[in-house]
């Protein structure tokens, strides 16, 4: 077998065939300026092609073919992630400069023909390591640098004690993607995303304040380690001493390190009896082949990443958004391909559907593979490295190669494809729906409703709800025992949760904590429920079955839930106010700010004449509207730019966000200092007579509310609102089914390996085991971590 790659590609000629040596030298001058010796710190790909997964191992395919692209620049695979020299193949190592689009090819080494830059390129593109050397299994670990931080670390003796659950930002009140210091104990939240979730940036502001450098993520500390950031030296970092620093706040990670993995030996049979069902252990499948059963082959700890983008490539709306505009994305894509969300999404949506990558073995390899008494399927795959390596660049969590959560990654996702969005096409929108949280106030029992966009639905696991609770209880009897006497584990009795439980669960009312009244202007008692304002086209439903225990060691729920093919959710639809229920008023929060401050800013008269235009300016800067900086600077008494802002992060999701200042009663100090810490003292109602007007029109009167606040209670600037918003629309009753012609729903655990198991066309399951592709005889649908639904039509 012959290995071939190209280094540079140049337009000329016609025909692949060898030039003379006048011809080179006349078609490389125009190119000379363009060619360079790649440097230290240079990427140069050399185990994976930009465009296509082809390489000498894949039928009909040569090491250099690509889709037809006008780029002139290409970047090549000269090595192979096979063993090519094993007993199984025959081979020459060639290395050959070939021209684009036409194919001329000059072999290499060349060094009379040749210029000496060409020359001297070409050496360095063929001695350089690959970029992905580093990301193999049996060198993860040296992947993140240690961090210059780690051995000297201070860490203040301030008596903090980090509990194992019930964390929240210091700043905000947010309770997800939370960062520890290792310096203070600070616990604070991460960069926000495009939808609004992940959080503020507080922990990267409490760095830029105190210069303490390494945090850690709450959330992904196990016995094997945790996810560490540098915000100093800008990238994720391997803690060596972690366990110390960790320690000084109470949190012990390796009390576990006295078996394999921190796990008990009792521990292990249930987990691999699960495993075991997943993977359907012991039962005969049948390999499939061809377009949409490609699998991914697993680069350690990367079964989160196939089990996601086996299901986003199954939706119609991906498939067409990327692999539908192959051509177009691969002519413009720009002069470094690797480094281009679009490019690469592409690429691999091509390698998964064409079926170029999952060809059942010819008569030939078949007669061979019963010569050598070992016939069995053998399927490739495609490996997804280059992907992998872009998307988790500069992500703290997933460039950490350790095992990660498939709805982080998700999630994760969908903000690239948001930022990276072809023209106005945005096939993650699929995805995308409302939610109306409903928080009533338990004291006064007026309500408020906002709305948020989310991208998936989180059920809890209603333990409480098993079904088979003596059988639990006598298996934990059994286990206790067994342990105790030293005998062989009982076989494993797993919770029977329903369905309905879990959905149930999902919509009782929840506490608020630290819920602020509007309606007391004080901290009271609140709760939370929360409804569909709007569904979406396919809906992802997680079962949260992770949590962690009072020794901060992770646990998993291992139930059995009997999830339905078909869902129907009508009774989460979102009601808006009710009659007969009051709202509670429309005041923010007060402003935390320093006592100085806040004394000198209650006798102090702030006029509106006197705003500190400088601070104006360098909020406006930052891209929000200028009456929206205005109003900021103004209602926190001219405090600068940094406390205005957090004026801005809290009200910026008020409809009269960007209205210009008014101060209906301006002219008493009392009025000036309610202003100044969030109580605004304007009435937002829009008038009564205005929404009837609307509603008599046929809109609803919670929709009528929405535009009138957004307008102004302009009713003509309302009713162009509400037209150009549809997504505000009641829709039609909505019931989604399991799909079963889209290859749609997933399982997926959050493990170092394993099989993804979705429904083939027909009807048909079929398990995605990595790079193995088989059709499923027992699909363990019951075990299954994220589903994804598909809306029915009504």
């Amino acid at each position: 077998m012959q290995r071939r790659g190209a280094l540079f590609g140049m337009p000329g000629g016609s025909g692949s065939r060898k030039m003379a040596a006048g011809d080179i030298g006349e078609l490389l001058v125009p190119h000379m300026p363009t060619i360079r010796v790649p440097r230290s710190g240079d990427r140069v790909y050399k185990n994976e092609c930009a465009f296509s997964y082809d390489s000498p191992k894949v039928r009909g395919a040569s090491g250099g073919a690509l889709p037809k692209r006008r780029n002139s620049k290409i970047f090549l695979d000269l090595d192979t992630d096979d063993d090519l020299n094993s007993d199984d193949y025959e081979y020459e190592d060639e290395a050959k400069l070939v021209i684009f689009p036409d194919h001329y090819e000059i072999a290499l080494p060349n060094i009379e023909e040749l210029p000496a830059l060409v020359t001297i390129a070409c050496d360095a593109v063929l001695s350089s390591k690959s970029p992905y050397r580093k990301q193999d299994p049996d060198t993860w670990e040296n992947e993140l640098p240690v961090s210059k931080y780690a051995n000297n670390l201070t860490q203040l003796d301030n008596g903090v004690r980090i509990p194992p659950s019930g964390w929240k930002c210091a700043r905000c009140d947010l309770r997800e993607n939370l960062w520890l210091n290792l310096t203070d104990g600070s616990v604070l939240c991460g960069k926000w995303f495009f939808d609004s979730s992940g959080g503020n940036g507080h922990a990267l502001e409490h760095y830029r304040d105190t210069g303490y450098p390494l945090a850690v993520k709450l959330g992904t500390i196990t016995p094997d380690g945790a996810d560490v950031y540098s915000f100093q030296e800008e990238e994720a970092v391997l803690d060596p001493h972690l366990a110390k620093h960790l320690a000084h706040f109470g949190i012990d990670m390796l009390h576990m390190h006295g078996t394999e993995n921190g796990l008990q030996d009792n521990d292990i049979k249930p987990r691999v009896s699960e495993w075991e069902v997943i993977q359907e252990t012991g039962t005969k499948l049948k390999p499939m082949y061809g377009p949409g059963y490609t699998g991914l082959k697993n680069l350690g700890n990367s079964c989160y990443l196939s089990s996601v983008m086996q299901a986003i490539f199954s939706i119609p709306e991906f498939q067409r958004a990327y692999v539908g505009n192959l051509p177009r994305i691969f002519d413009y894509s720009p002069l470094d391909p690797t480094q281009d969300f679009n490019t690469q999404m592409t690429k691999l949506g091509h390698g998964l559907l064409s079926g170029q990558y999952s060809k059942p073995p010819v008569k030939s390899e078949l007669i061979e593979q019963v010569m050598k008494e070992e016939l069995k399927p053998q399927q490739n795959g495609i490996s997804p490295r280059m992907f992998k390596a872009f998307v988790s660049k500069s992500h703290p969590e997933f460039s950490s190669n350790r095992q990660q959560d498939a709805q982080e990654f998700f999630l994760h996702l969908v903000n690239l494809v948001e930022r990276n969005r072809i023209g106005s096409e945005n096939p993650s929108d699929v995805f995308r729906f409302l939610v109306e949280e409903r928080i009533q106030c338990c004291q006064t029992r007026k309500v408020r409703y906002t709305e948020r966009v989310d991208y998936l639905m989180q059920l809890p696991v209603a333990m409480e709800a098993a079904t088979n609770k003596d059988e639990l209880i006598a298996y934990e009897l059994t286990r206790r025992e067994a342990e105790s006497n030293r005998r062989p584990l009982p076989e494993l009795v797993r919770a029977k949760i329903p369905f309905s439980a879990c959905l149930q669960a999902f919509s009782e009312p929840e506490n608020v904590d630290d819920f602020w009244s509007s309606a007391l202007q004080a901290k009271s008692a609140g709760v939370k429920t929360s409804r569909f304002a709007s569904f979406p086209e396919y809906l992802v439903v997680q079962i949260k079955k992770f949590t962690f225990g009072l020794d901060w060691v992770p646990k998993k729920f291992d139930v059995s839930i009997d999830m339905p093919d078909l869902l129907d959710i009508n009774h989460l639809r979102a009601r808006g106010l009710q009659p007969g229920e009051e709202e509670l008023p429309d005041i923010s929060p007060p402003i935390v700010i320093p006592d100085d401050s806040k004394d000198r800013l209650m006798t102090q008269l702030i006029d509106p004449s006197d705003i500190d235009e400088s601070s104006v300016m360098q909020l406006a800067e930052m891209g929000f509207p200028l009456e929206a900086c205005r109003k900021a600077v103004y209602f926190t008494g001219n405090m600068g730019a940094e406390v205005a802002f957090n004026w801005i992060v809290v009200h910026m999701e008020e409809p009269d966000f960007a209205e210009p200042l008014t101060m209906p009663g301006y002219g008493g100090a009392a009025s000036a200092g309610a202003s100044v810490f969030g109580a605004t003292g304007l009435d937002n109602q829009p008038p009564e007579e205005t929404v009837a007007i609307i509603t008599s029109m046929g809109f609803h009167r919670n929709q009528a509310i929405q535009a009138l606040r957004a307008t102004n209670s302009n009713l003509e600037r309302a009713l162009d609102w509400i037209f150009s918003h549809p997504e505000f629309e009641e829709d039609s009753d909505f019931v989604i089914e399991m799909e079963n012609n889209a290859n749609a729903n997933i399982v997926s655990e959050a493990k170092p390996e394993g099989p993804r198991v979705k429904d083939g066309s027909g009807s048909k399951w079929v398990i995605y085991n990595d790079h193995k592709v088989c059709a499923s005889e027992r699909p363990p649908k019951d075990l299954g971590y994220m589903y994804f639904y598909r809306r029915i039509p009504s």
